[in-house]
């Protein structure tokens, strides 16, 4: 991996995931080039990354990398021209909203700028591969590259093939992924949802319909999740948790729980449709602990960022 050291990444899309994936990119010591199709879209994403964002964390003791500030920023530059910005580029990191024509459209106008061995990759949470690259004629290069917002506190990345991605460009995803601090998985195919949105929606589908019939408040099933579930899958995940919960392991566990695993499995509700009067009540009760003005959801936000940053120096 240190061959690819100061070679340049570049990201396409200045929006909040792009930003975030030029200060992991920076803080591993790689070129970032950072392009936005809006006239002057980029140059401000520089201007957020380095006085709201990148200053202010190494002031806060909490920058990333062996870098200081003003090395990450020497760094990264901004361009308004495609073709000016993916020169010299080896990996490329799309960034533009979740919609899967746009999406395309930007990796059929790349393919047609850059050489065959630049990797595409895309940030895309749910859109298959298979879909999203179906406009570009050399798929075996092609990765998804999901990050969990936010990127830069929260570490993992879901590495996502296309049927056609060869195993060496899965291989230097995974090197670049690990190199700058994050933390990838990678699937050994595409699903819907991918693996950490499968795993989101099913918490989330329960905490819906369990709220939503009466069972519990937003507020503690919030509290099931931050105070409980999470303080334990923060450290270790579902399965090695199985595993340590009986005294001889995970074929004890099956032996001991998996009758009231499937009884209670059984009685899980249909799929909510987050509308109509429920979403009504429970929208209602979420801003009433967390109202929904800016300045709230702006300081509660950076609160989460504070104590996501502290538990991955804590994991360190």
């Amino acid at each position: 991996m240190s061959s690819l050291k100061g070679k340049i990444i570049t990201v396409v899309g200045s929006g909040l995931i792009g930003r975030s994936w030029a200060m992991v990119f920076l803080s591993g010591g790689y070129m970032v080039k950072i392009y936005d199709n809006k006239p002057g879209q980029a140059s401000g994403a520089i201007t957020e990354i380095s006085r709201k964002q990148i200053e202010e964390l190494q002031q806060a003791n909490m920058l990333r990398g062996n870098l200081t500030a003003a090395e990450q920023l020497s760094l990264l530059s901004s361009h308004d021209d495609l073709q000016q910005a993916l020169e010299g580029a080896f990996f490329v990191q799309e960034c533009v909203f979740e919609d899967l024509e746009a999406k395309q459209t930007v990796f059929h106008e790349v393919e047609n700028l850059v050489t065959e061995s630049v990797i595409l990759s895309s940030s895309t949470s749910c859109l298959m591969p298979s879909n999203m690259f179906s406009r570009v004629q050399n798929r075996t290069r092609c990765i998804i590259s999901h990050p969990v917002n936010p990127p830069y506190y929260v570490r993992l990345v879901e590495l996502v093939p296309h049927p056609e991605t060869l195993p060496a460009v899965m291989d230097v995803a995974y090197s670049l992924m690990t190199d700058v601090g994050q933390a990838p998985v990678r699937l050994r195919k595409e699903i819907d949802g991918f693996a950490l949105n499968r795993v989101q929606y099913a918490i989330i589908a329960e905490s819906w319909r369990l709220v939503q019939d009466g069972v519990i408040s937003v507020k503690d099933i919030d509290l099931v999740m931050s105070e409980g579930l999470g303080m334990r899958y923060a450290f270790i995940g579902p399965i090695e948790t199985m595993h340590l919960n009986a005294p001889e392991g995970m074929v004890d566990y099956l032996q001991r729980y998996s009758q009231g695993m499937k009884r209670v499995l059984n009685t899980f509700g249909p799929v909510p449709d987050f509308s109509g009067e429920p979403a009504a009540r429970i929208i209602k009760e979420i801003c009433e602990l967390i109202p929904a003005e800016q300045e709230h959801l702006t300081a509660r936000r950076e609160r989460r960022d504070q104590l996501l940053m502290g538990l991955a120096k804590l994991k360190e």
